[in-house]
């Protein structure tokens, strides 16, 4: 089958490789029917997270049919169009029976390279190192989903692929920002970023009852659809003191609850970028927090600071005597989307989630190198680049 593998930093080639076949009694093969780009594959392609090998398949935000299915499989037959999540789970581990299914205890079968970084394992991603279990990712003509009966949900009639396509990761992260970030009706939200996860926390807080709800960006592309569609009120933080706004916007106080949607690739006016951008460069920190440190700083008193962007491990200046002085509750996870994928499916097809609009270059799988590519550069105004493997 062709698929989309990684040879090097920067370095995305389109490639035959073998067609995945079932492993295990609970997998299914599924052929993929959309995939696309993830703010998150951005960092594997520049290198900043390691433990990527030569010929890596790689994506993880995907909607497909099943065309195989194990013995054990129970909950999905041939022919279903079923979306899935980008994490994967076994459904039965302690932290999976507490819906925190990325932390899973049974699906990275490489646990020493997290438990070295981080002090434990997390649980298997598709397409997303092998620090993360190897996974071979979506961004391919097939792949195999392991736990398919706990990570694979079907796809609602009458519901577009590409809608639908953004209920495997976007929208999940998003949400899960918006309700662990603990919003409650009546409140002011800032979120950092407007891609599409940044945008899905957005959403998640209009529909959880906040009162206000503001993006920070600075491209206007990203912007202009956070308010047109999303229906949240905007910043270019290259125009404007962002901290200064929020406060004038929230009584006087700051944000109640501020979402982080950016990750270790974060930019910022003057010289903090520099700063961060030369420190990650020597591997003197792994990440560039701006925008982690700008939430804290805009929080207010009591607040709650949730990250969902991606961190590989260390940073520089974190501004951790606001977060005890403040009395923050800062919080951070990778997306437990089992927990609410087919809620957003629902609401995703009642029209309350918008989610389409996203994708904004829609191409053939042998062009991802080309989607990537305007993706990381933000050209054309591309804010998501989806590869459809029948073109």
């Amino acid at each position: 089958m062709r698929a989309l593998c990684w040879n090097g930093v920067n370095d995305l080639r389109v490639e035959t490789v073998p067609d995945p076949q079932i492993l295990n009694d609970h997998d299914v093969i599924l052929r993929i029917r959309l995939s696309t780009a993830c703010g998150s594959d951005l960092h594997l392609v520049g290198g900043y997270v390691p433990f990527a090998r030569s010929g890596d398949v790689l994506g993880h935000e995907f909607l497909g049919e099943v065309v195989e299915v194990g013995s054990a499989v129970r909950r999905h037959r041939v022919g279903d169009r079923v979306v899935v999540n980008s994490f994967i789970a076994c459904g039965s581990c302690w932290y999976c029976t507490q819906q925190e299914y990325t932390l899973c205890d049974n699906s990275n079968p490489n646990p020493g390279i997290t438990e070295t970084t981080w002090g434990q394992s997390i649980g298997g991603c598709f397409g997303y190192t092998h620090a993360t279990g190897g996974f071979a990712g979506s961004h391919a003509e097939y792949v195999r989903v392991p736990f398919a009966d706990v990570g694979a949900f079907p796809v609602p009639e009458g519901l577009s692929d590409t809608a639908a396509l953004f209920a495997s990761d976007a929208a999940p992260t998003g949400w899960m920002g918006a309700e662990l970030g603990g919003v409650r009706p009546g409140d002011v939200v800032a979120v950092w970023g407007a891609g599409g996860v940044g945008q899905m926390a957005a959403r998640a807080a209009i529909l959880l009852g906040a009162e206000r709800v503001v993006v920070i960006d600075r491209l206007p592309e990203r912007l202009g659809q956070a308010r047109d569609r999303i229906g949240a009120d905007v910043l270019d933080y290259t125009a404007t003191d962002v901290v200064g706004e929020l406060r004038e916007l929230s009584g006087g106080r700051g944000p109640d609850v501020c979402i982080e949607a950016v990750g270790m690739e974060a930019h910022t006016p003057g010289l903090q970028h520099a700063y961060d951008k030369v420190k990650q460069q020597l591997f003197l920190q792994t990440d560039r927090p701006s925008a982690v440190r700008e939430a804290v700083m805009a929080c207010r008193k009591g607040g709650s600071v949730f990250v969902l962007g991606v961190f590989a491990a260390l940073v520089d200046k974190f501004p951790l005597g606001a977060v005890m002085n403040k009395g923050l509750t800062l919080r951070g996870a990778q997306q437990h989307g089992q927990r609410w994928t087919p809620m957003l499916l629902e609401r995703i097809a009642a029209g309350e989630l918008p989610t389409e609009h996203l994708a904004t270059h829609v191409m053939p799988l042998e062009q991802a190198p080309e989607g990537f590519r305007l993706f990381k550069e933000k050209e054309d105004g591309c804010v998501r680049a989806v590869f459809d493997p029948s073109r």
